[in-house]
């Protein structure tokens, strides 16, 4: 009886370390849809010619080469393979440039050239909001704050959104009336594309707008979403609300009248929904305090919460009462999917967010999780784990030490707790700075190449600690954002409009600029946005009117696909400009000692299309897509793009783009077509399918059988073959025959 006894609870122990193992050996592996990014080209004057910098994609192989072409002229005799940047000696001021891949020895279509950069920085001409004068009689004018970017128009060039703020402002603990805040588009040209004017009842400071730019429903344009009010006025003039509402009381508070959260079109500002906002302010005093402080501390970020599309999360709290809403954005309408808040049923978790937040997946289980500062929500909406440390000001995530699997964060703490650095999986601490005080400012990068994985370090009087908690030695000064912005793989640091190496050797001074929130000295926006995979920073000139775009002009031999292709990089960027601006990581490590970074198991929704090489832009490149013909077949008016993302010639990736351009909406799609010859579909994502010999049908997917006027649905699919992989000439869509290309 006691040897069965005892083999039942071997037998017990064995399934329970099965289970448990189980999430970590089929971890969910899906396919992310992310941004179609054109080339990026960038070519700036240097002392020996002009340095010549482009992307590489997330979505191309790592084989892909490229050839550059000055005018008419290849600059190359082989194909570049090492890396994504070129200095021509022989170009010159005048010249324009473009690239074009080489897959399989077969040279494929120029992007759009570019002109050349007269210094190593592009200035954007702002439309400077006029100023006023508060109730009280307090004069304002306006400067340049936080930025981000998105594709608001699908053309795989970013463009800038930019938040003004008033020389008012306020942080929440500061009464005072401000004034109005206002969200710009801009061109990378600098033509202004709208404004959004977020009116009176929206209070100015860094702890109120958390705008969110990000492709929400995938159809290859963004969308921008915020919270707004009574008064908020569209990028199209059209009012939400009442336009008369003012709920300032005579402190300059706004603790009254409804309050709303908007998602815009991107394109042109417009208000394509309203609704009430959650987590809704109720009482005041159960944020923490009665006057108005507490309860309008707001953060905001995007996760991809089932692993493929993105979802929105808008949060309030963290000093106490913590609450976290995540929507879905799907045929013009906000899906709630769940709500975390600490008073129901979780009140270990209250009290523990940041002045920011992070985004990634943390346990290995295809899916995105929050770090709320001290603590991590899960993807469904249930509290992962809690530190109880407690809130902080400073925190950073990624892959911060490549010697052990998974991801980690660095955090400060302000009751006590000092500095610690923990497993983001569970929470667990790896290694701990010790402070009894209010520990402000927190710092990570490989700034030491002697040592493997990011130094950290804090304010305060830290010394400078290894990945492993070792003190090796003084801290650096700086104690800001980190950059990669030279020619090795070490980062940088970027603090106030200066950046400079680990050692304190001075590598650039944006003279004639200023940074930003105060003592915090931030940025704009630092960011992957142009060429190579380094990041540039932008800065507002000291006049306000306009910001400025620096990129680096150091030649690289590092090759790494855009930063904006790395899931937790990209989701970064979209949470920049929340509260405490945080510089961005990536989700495997950047540094000294690192491995070939990662595929990133990505997709796009319009597919890349090279672009053609047709006339001179003084702008970024930018990749049109290959249209067909559209044709009107009765009821039926739409375009259908079949777009070749990749091919290696064997097998490749397709993307399917549907665009209504009829007077109605199409409520659920089929489309038909033929292949030319043995062509397999081997994956197919965003739709449903079945193949018999050539014979292809795709029918919708439930969340995306809507196709709205004028907009775009698409799928994609993984496909092998032999000897050519032609493009159908025709499909028959909803039975309807159309020309395609």
């Amino acid at each position: 009886m006691k040897k069965k006894l005892g083999i039942i609870l071997v037998l017990v122990v064995i399934i329970s370390v099965f289970m448990l193992m189980v999430p970590k050996l089929f971890a969910a592996s899906y396919m992310r849809t992310m941004e179609n990014l054109d080339r990026g080209t960038v070519a700036v004057k240097v002392s020996n010619g002009i340095f010549v910098s482009w992307r590489a994609l997330g979505t191309e192989s790592t084989d892909v080469g490229y050839n550059l072409y000055r005018g008419s002229t290849k600059v190359n005799s082989s194909p570049i393979t090492s890396s994504t940047n070129y200095v021509d000696s022989s170009g010159s001021t005048s010249s324009t440039y473009s690239v074009a891949a080489v897959i399989n020895g077969s040279e494929q279509s120029k992007s759009q050239a570019v002109s050349v950069w007269g210094s190593n920085y592009k200035q954007i001409p702002l439309s400077v909001p006029s100023g006023g004068t508060t109730p009280d009689g307090v004069s304002y004018t306006y400067s340049p704050n936080d930025c981000s970017v998105g594709d608001l128009d699908n053309d795989g060039e970013y463009e800038i959104i930019l938040k003004w703020d008033p020389s008012n402002s306020k942080d929440n603990s500061h009464s005072g009336y401000t004034g109005n805040v206002y969200l710009d588009a801009y061109e990378m040209d600098g033509t202004h594309l709208w404004r959004i004017d977020l009116g009176r009842n929206i209070r100015a400071g860094a702890h109120y707008t958390q705008f969110m730019v990000y492709d929400l429903d995938s159809d290859g344009s963004a969308e921008i979403a915020c919270k707004t009010a009574d008064g908020t006025v569209d990028g199209t003039g059209n009012v939400i609300g009442s336009s008369s509402a003012d709920y300032r009381n005579s402190y300059g508070y706004i603790l009254s009248g409804p309050e709303y959260l908007t998602v815009f079109n991107g394109r042109t500002g417009a208000e394509l929904s309203t609704v009430n906002y959650d987590p809704p302010r109720g009482t005041v005093s159960s944020w923490g305090d009665s006057y108005g402080n507490r309860v309008d501390r707001f953060l905001a970020c995007i996760a991809y919460l089932d692993g493929k599309t993105p979802s929105l999360v808008m949060c309030r709290g963290y000093y106490t009462r913590t609450v976290l809403v995540a929507y879905n954005w799907q045929n013009d309408n906000l899906n709630k999917l769940w709500k975390f808040d600490s008073d129901d049923g979780n009140s270990s978790y209250a009290g523990q967010g940041n002045h920011n937040l992070s985004v990634g997946d943390v346990d290995n289980d295809g899916y995105d999780e929050i770090i709320y500062g001290s603590c991590t929500i899960d993807h469904n909406g249930n509290g992962l784990y809690n530190t109880g440390l407690g809130h902080g000001d400073a925190m950073h995530f990624g892959d911060l030490d490549p010697n052990r699997s998974g991801l980690e964060v660095w955090q400060c703490h302000e009751s006590g707790a000092g500095a610690t650095f923990r497993d983001a999986a569970n929470g667990s601490i790896i290694y701990r700075h010790d402070d009894s005080g209010d520990v402000g400012r927190a710092c990570s990068a490989d700034i030491n190449s002697n040592y493997p994985g990011e130094e950290s370090w804090v304010s305060g009087g830290s010394p400078l600690y290894s990945v492993t908690g070792q003190n090796i030695g003084s801290a650096p000064s700086q104690i800001n954002f980190a950059i990669w912005w030279n020619g090795d793989d070490s980062r940088e640091l970027l603090d106030g409009y200066a950046i400079s190496s680990g050692s304190g050797t001075r590598l650039l001074t944006a003279t004639g600029c200023s940074s930003n929130n105060g003592t915090k000295s931030t940025p704009a926006l630092q960011a992957d946005i142009l060429g190579d995979w380094r990041e540039e920073v932008i800065y507002r000139t000291d006049d306000n009117s306009n910001l400025r775009i620096y990129t680096t002009t150091d030649v690289t031999s590092r090759r790494i696909y855009t930063l904006m292709h790395d899931p937790i990089y990209r989701l970064g960027i979209a949470w920049q400009n929340v509260a405490y601006n945080q510089p961005p990581h990536t989700g495997f490590y950047l540094g000294n000692g690192m491995s070939e970074p990662p595929v990133p198991n990505i997709t796009v929704p319009g597919g890349i299309v090279t672009p053609v090489d047709t006339e001179v832009s003084t702008q970024s490149p930018i990749s049109p897509t290959t249209e067909a013909p559209t044709t009107s077949n009765g009821d039926i008016d739409c375009k259908v793009d079949y777009i070749i993302q990749n091919d290696w010639g064997s097998g490749g990736t397709i993307s399917v783009n549907i665009t209504n351009n009829g007077s109605s909406e199409i409520d659920g799609w089929t489309i038909e077509w033929s292949f030319g010859g043995n062509q397999q579909i081997v994956s197919l994502w965003n739709a449903e399918y079945t193949q018999s010999g050539s014979s292809v049908t795709a029918s919708n997917a439930s969340w995306n059988s809507n196709v709205a006027i004028n907009r775009t649905v698409g799928f994609g699919f993984n496909l092998t073959y032999s000897g050519t992989n032609t493009i159908p000439a025709t499909c028959i869509l909803n039975g309807e025959t159309i020309a395609i290309e």
